[in-house]
């Protein structure tokens, strides 16, 4: 295992070389031409759609740019999908808002084509402005559930899943230096920004909010894309906040800082999609509150996870129902194979350092056989437990796939099929009005766990 200060000096020299190449990337450029929709025919009354309009003014700009797309306020522009170009940028002024049309012939035939905006092998391209993208979730709903509401379907043809048959709200699809600054997500019907096979993104200044009880409207999902910088946004969403995936590609160089979050799922979140690899990762100065789950990995399909750090996080967590995945974990590491054709990942040289936890529940570390956890720290912890709902405790969440539900005693840390493991100045505390439930700081098989190391743990009753 590498020594500590080792450790830690790698992902700061890491940090500030992304911010290096980050800078770079993000040059400032020059002046851009500035058309407005309103010119081209968009009425802004939020009933008639501005489609045509839109995509006029976007056309209308020079090839490559720089050029920037007004939304004048005030105005709601009710649009079916519009589709950027290299150097187009929209800027919704602040009092403006973009309505998402939530008619299915609103979006291509190509359900993975479903968003209100969206660039595809562009560059130099973006949103941002002040104002609100508004994806309408709400007309959605067929049935309100307390638990989960029921949502429509696309699904007459088979072309994708279930009840996840709704369209995204932006999209940027093998895209490079992608902006995304100073804008709202509003009520998106499913994920609200997708991140795909793109390169050079920042996502800064943007706040996110989805209702609580509408299922997959993930906040930001950096799938098989890289070198992502993600900055003083906050996100209240129900499904999970920050969630890098693996699909087609490997995901590395992501930074997230100074941000807030909170969600019915898991705030930020590695998977489930997990076919290849992560790598450099850092997360810090994040708070995380009444969430789901805190920090987590659902790794599933195959890929490895290495180099990531997490540091100076705040995290509250609590239940909120068993058809979320999660159960108020305010960390969660996991590998297991979805199903019997899957391939086992690894996660190795994880950091936690500075982290401070109230929960409902304790840290899960649970590797597989084939997937095992190594080189593991966590350094500097405050972990009070606490319950504060009235739901049912003493279960294992290994969804997606694996054992599922288990029923089974909280422990503070639950550890399994690890190599690995150091825990230096870490404290738990607990509730004194629910010893009962919380009746073992540690868990786990020394069959499938060697090479530990504590210094500095400690346990002890919570003050009232």
């Amino acid at each position: 295992m590498a020594k500590p200060y080792l450790f830690s000096l790698l992902f700061v020299s890491f940090y500030f070389i992304l911010q290096s190449h980050l800078a770079k990337s993000f040059a400032p450029r020059p002046i851009p031409i500035t058309v407005s929709v309103t010119d081209f025919g968009a009425v802004g009354n939020g009933r008639r759609y501005d489609t045509r309009a839109i995509q006029s003014a976007i056309d209308s700009c020079p090839v490559g740019g720089p050029c920037q797309v007004e939304f004048p306020a005030p105005g709601k522009y009710l649009t079916a999908t519009v589709y950027l170009k290299s150097g187009v940028v929209l800027n919704v002024e602040p009092g403006a808002r973009i309505l998402a049309g939530t008619r299915q012939r609103d979006y291509p035939q190509d359900p993975s084509r479903w968003y209100a905006v969206v660039a595809e092998n562009a560059t130099e391209v973006g949103i941002g402005g002040g104002g609100v993208v508004d994806g309408q979730a709400m007309k959605y709903v067929v049935r309100k559930d307390v638990r989960k509401n029921v949502m429509v379907s696309w699904n007459a043809t088979g072309p994708c899943l279930g009840d996840e048959c709704r369209p995204r709200l932006i999209g940027f699809l093998g895209c490079t230096n992608v902006h995304v600054t100073n804008i709202s997500l509003y009520e998106p019907a499913y994920w609200c920004l997708h991140l795909v096979r793109s390169n050079k993104i920042r996502i800064e200044d943007v706040s996110i909010y989805g209702d609580f009880n509408i299922p997959n409207n993930d906040g930001i999902d950096i799938e098989d894309s890289n070198n992502t910088f993600i900055n003083r946004c906050h996100i209240d969403t129900g499904d999970d906040a920050i969630c890098p995936k693996s699909c087609t590609g490997p995901v590395f160089n992501l930074t997230a800082t100074n941000s807030w979050i909170r969600t019915k799922s898991c705030a930020i979140k590695f998977g489930s999609a997990s076919v290849f690899d992560f790598k450099h990762f850092l997360f810090d100065n994040i708070s995380i509150v009444d969430s789901h789950r805190g920090l987590g990995f659902q790794i599933r399909d195959g890929g490895n996870v290495s180099d990531i750090v997490f540091s100076n996080i705040n995290i509250s967590t609590r239940y909120y129902d068993p058809l979320w995945w999660g159960r108020a974990e305010p960390i969660y590491v996991s590998t297991c194979p979805r199903n019997s054709t899957s391939k086992e990942g690894t996660i190795s040289n994880i950091l936690f350092t500075n982290i401070t936890a109230n929960s409902e529940n304790g840290v899960f570390l649970s590797g597989s056989k084939r997937g095992l956890l190594r080189n593991l720290r966590f350094v500097n912890l405050n972990l009070t437990y606490r319950r504060v709902t009235n739901d049912p405790g003493d279960l294992y969440d290994y969804r997606p796939g694996c054992h599922e539900l288990v029923k089974h005693k909280t422990a503070g840390i639950m550890m399994e099929h690890i190599e690995g493991l150091e825990v230096k100045n870490v404290k738990m505390k607990w509730s004194q009005d629910h010893l009962k439930e919380w009746n073992n700081p540690l868990e786990f098989r020394p069959s499938t766990v060697n090479n530990i190391s504590f210094l500095g743990f400690g346990s002890s009753l919570a003050s009232k």
